[in-house]
């Protein structure tokens, strides 16, 4: 049974469609963020404790108590406990009416009554309120209360994701989270393809999970590999800047190319249209402007004779990761060549129909999809926009995780329609984020700030209304690349120590 919390007052301003107050009941186990419930004549009216006040006749007078505290304490002379009261502030978000044997949810247009009494939410009311549903990803626990955070799949990522925080507040422990629901998912409910551009090798540690490893393919950056087959002047340009003119000259060559390789069995490099441009009756002028692109692309060594590595049309499938692990790559120039690339391909092969439905999470997105970027030095950042605006009429979900927020391409961010924000404090990031989500406003801004680690928000299409959820444990392994710090700083010494002792010996030897 709901127990009840208070009863709704009379303020100057209260209550309204849009908020009311209650004095809460003793003993009341209420909380700021809780979801509570009302009625008015139009049914069940859900609100959210948005502030707890506390109060208390004797202490409204501050020179009275000072005078009082001078000998003894007031609470020798009055029975202030008696006159203490607590007030919550609600901030009304709906209703809910029953028709026949079903509820329906609408805007309130009466408030509830002074005097009216407030009670804890109906779960399952709670649920279908807040939009959770049976066979939904199931990322933690509703703050407060306990029900399930099962977010509906598709509304939380067809039309796109944000993971918002600075460093340190969870973002990638919230992402195994969700990745570990996508994978657990049946084949009646729908599973997708999973690829992840890992900047700090975070999720490879899924490979040697127990439950998850045999389902997951890690792809270093060093072993990317691109085929000469599928290099165009289009794709060049959009890495290394090609001439217009320099365009339909190149596009000749690699046609001649490529007529070679299918008729005579042949493989070519980038070495090789080196050559061929280099000895081409090209312009002089446009000869000078195509060097320098390939000589760019011969000098990160992506291009290969005929190895395609990852081969996206093999290896992305439903229910299943790749992991692109870019971790030991220190050129980023070619890490967002390698990010262009397989954004292209999974877009044109899921526009196709040649893979399943999919879902490509970046990492440290503000770096592939700047705000403020020449798109020369920016490769990754057309195909990353071009995924947030087209991306769900094919099936191609986009996850952008960012700990700079007002770094991120306003582009990609704005078609984001469900944010999950953990803690953020930087003010300029805080900033972008309110103008950005919507549904954030001042209030829940300021709310961010003051997020533990393990606490996030979810905003938007996902959720009927913003939400504050403790994400559950990680049931995956996590395994992180490289020793931890304290290890490191041993065997450094360790290792120094024993350098040092060994050229005292060599010394005393020679001696």
């Amino acid at each position: 049974m709901q127990r009840p919390l208070g009863t709704v007052i009379s303020t100057d301003d209260s209550p309204t469609t849009q908020k009311y107050a209650f004095v809460l009941d003793e003993g009341s186990p209420v909380k700021k963020g809780q979801f509570i419930q009302t009625t008015s004549e139009e049914g069940i009216v859900f609100g959210y404790v948005s502030e707890i006040t506390r109060a208390n006749r004797y202490f409204e007078r501050a020179e009275s108590v000072a005078e009082y505290e001078k000998e003894t304490p007031i609470s020798n002379h009055f029975p202030i406990k008696s006159w203490e009261y607590a007030i919550a502030e609600v901030r009304v978000l709906g209703r809910m009416e029953k028709r026949d044997e079903h509820y329906f949810q609408s805007r309130v247009s009466l408030p509830p009554s002074p005097g009216t009494k407030v009670i804890e939410a109906d779960e399952l009311l709670l649920k279908d309120f807040v939009g959770f549903v049976p066979d939904g990803l199931m990322l933690g626990k509703l703050q407060n209360h306990e029900v399930e955070a099962k977010i509906d799949m598709t509304k939380l990522l067809q039309k796109h994701l944000a993971v918002l925080a600075m460093s340190g507040a969870g973002k990638s422990y919230s992402v195994a989270v969700l990745l570990e629901e996508l994978m657990n998912r049946t084949k009646e409910q729908g599973r997708i393809g999973i690829v992840i551009i890992d900047i700090h090798g975070e999720y490879a540690g899924f490979k040697q999970d127990p439950e998850f490893g045999r389902r997951v393919r890690v792809i270093n950056g060093n072993d990317i590999s691109i085929p000469f087959r599928r290099l165009n002047s289009h794709m060049l340009s959009s890495w290394f800047s090609v001439p217009p003119a320099g365009q339909n000259e190149l596009d000749k060559i690699l046609r001649e190319m490529r007529a070679e390789e299918k008729n005579e069995r042949a493989l070519f490099g980038v070495n090789d249209l080196i050559k061929r441009v280099e000895t081409s009756s090209i312009n002089k002028n446009i000869k000078e402007a195509l060097m320098r692109p390939l000589f760019e692309l011969r000098s990160i060594r992506l291009i290969s004779q005929s190895k395609e590595n990852p081969a996206l049309r093999k290896q992305v499938l439903p229910g299943e990761m790749l992991v692109l692990d870019l971790s030991d790559l220190d050129d980023m120039r070619k890490k967002k060549v390698i990010v262009s690339y397989v954004a292209d391909r999974l877009f044109r092969l899921r526009s196709k129909g040649e893979i399943p439905p999919a879902f490509l999470l970046v990492e440290e997105a503000h770096n592939f999809a700047p705000e403020k970027a020449k798109a020369a030095h920016n490769p990754s950042k057309s195909i990353i926009e071009k995924i947030a605006r087209e991306g769900r009429k094919f099936g191609l979900a986009l996850g952008v995780v960012s700990q700079r927020p007002v770094n991120l391409s306003t582009t990609t961010l704005s078609q984001c329609n469900t944010h999950i924000l953990l803690r953020v404090t930087n003010p300029n990031d805080l900033k972008h984020i309110e103008e950005s989500a919507e549904g954030i406003d001042s209030r829940m801004a300021r709310s961010i700030t003051s997020l533990k680690v393990g606490e996030a928000i979810i905003v938007g299409e996902a959720v009927k209304y913003p939400i504050f959820v403790e994400v559950r444990t990680r049931k995956s392994k996590k395994v992180e690349k490289g020793k931890p710090l304290h290890e490191q700083a041993i065997i450094y010494e360790t290792s120094s120590q024993k350098t040092s002792e060994e050229e005292d010996e060599e010394l005393e030897a020679f001696l």
